[in-house]
């Protein structure tokens, strides 16, 4: 709509005082574009985030202050990976789809009617203040960019095992440990059921140790059945050392193998299951345990550097346009981002004289057919 407004005015059909401005756009991406509403919401949202945080006034301002001027860079960021998702023809529907019913399940434990997938788009608007489709288009975008990335920018870092040998070698002290164990967790509530309830929870709690140790993924299992808080991040607990624990735990788990499910465990509130992820023995940690733990050292301080140069590079390949008065804070070095406006673009013109000067230009315009008339040649016996 404002293109077409801008366009009248250009043809004299409107004034400038004839238009009333709706929205401001600031900058254009290729085919999209950033709205001052836009940035003015990242902002609020920004400030909210801060102040959650138990951010102070000048503490506040200064945390403010430094982050907002990224905004429009942040936003440009996730327009060009969103862009690169879609031409790499990268789907991540079912990732979003799985994502949302594990949100709806969360929900659903703590209030029923939310199964119903209408309560449950209620509940979303009411809790987030937008749309169902605008949430799930949220997830979505946030999934895509972040699968451009890994794919594109981390898929492309190599660091090689030797590398890896030389920091465990040169940083041992750094890989002394205490004795934990590391645990799963699923818990399967008996919250004021009566005796039946109870007895059909401990059932199921059965029925899950026993598909666990068929070779069910724990993991998933916690997450779409167990009514602890760590079902969302697939039953993981914390490391623990042994004067952590229970004892009677303590006996169900520190001198089991990796991997071993114990039988569900009764509490006043309902049965708890757990499995045996990992144990750190006391001492300098084996290469071995701890060669995943190095590569994320080297890895982090590389991949962040790595996606600035991948997306100064989309910025250099895109057409992109920033309105005077805002900025690119990682702006591509070079890269002419001056905007267009509409309303100062005047028609080219062609003399006469011009085109009777140029042979070209007179057989390109004979070319032309004239609306109305017929392309087909005309017989020369005619």
């Amino acid at each position: 709509m404002l293109r077409y407004l801008s366009l009248w005015i250009c043809a004299g059909l409107l004034s400038a005082a004839d238009v009333t401005v709706l929205e401001e756009i600031v900058a254009k991406v290729n085919g999209d574009i950033v709205t001052r509403t836009e940035l003015e919401r990242s902002r609020q949202q920004l400030l909210g985030e801060l102040k959650s945080r138990g951010a102070k006034d000048a503490e506040l301002q200064t945390a403010f202050e430094q982050r907002a001027k990224d905004i429009l860079r942040d936003r440009i960021d996730q327009l060009l990976l969103i862009q690169k998702g879609k031409e790499l023809s990268i789907n991540v529907d079912p990732d979003v789809s799985r994502q949302l019913g594990d949100i709806q399940k969360e929900a659903a434990k703590r209030d029923s009617g939310l199964a119903d997938p209408d309560k449950f788009q209620q509940y979303v608007r009411e809790n987030t203040g937008m749309s169902y489709e605008d949430y799930r288009n949220e997830i979505r975008n946030s999934m895509l960019t972040q699968r451009v990335v890994r794919q594109e920018v981390g898929g492309r870092i190599n660091i090689p095992r030797q590398q890896v040998r030389k920091y465990y070698d040169d940083h041992k002290d750094e890989f002394i440990r205490e004795e934990r164990v590391f645990l799963r967790e699923i818990f399967i509530s008996t919250e004021g059921m009566d005796a039946a309830g109870q007895e059909a929870a401990e059932k199921k709690a059965k029925d899950l140790v026993a598909r666990a140790r068929k070779g069910e993924r724990f993991g998933e299992l916690a997450r779409d059945n167990s009514d602890a808080a760590t079902a969302q991040d697939f039953g993981a607990l914390p490391g623990a050392k042994k004067e952590d624990l229970r004892a009677d735990l303590i006996a169900l788990v520190w001198d089991k193998e990796r991997g071993h499910v114990t039988d569900p465990v009764k509490f006043p509130n309902g049965f708890l299951i757990l499995r045996l992820e990992e144990k750190h023995k006391a001492g300098l940690a084996e290469f071995e345990e701890v060669e995943n733990e190095i590569m994320e050292k080297l890895y982090t301080p590389i991949f962040q550097p790595k996606i600035r140069e991948y997306l100064t590079q989309l910025r250099q390949d895109a057409f992109l346009e920033i309105k005077e008065g805002y900025l690119d804070s990682s702006a591509a070095p070079g890269k002419n981002t001056a905007w267009t406006d509409p309303a100062q673009l005047r028609p080219e013109t062609v003399s006469k004289v011009e085109v009777a000067s140029n042979p070209r230009r007179k057989r390109l315009l004979w070319m032309v057919p004239v609306p109305g008339t017929t392309t087909t040649p005309v017989s020369s016996s005619r």
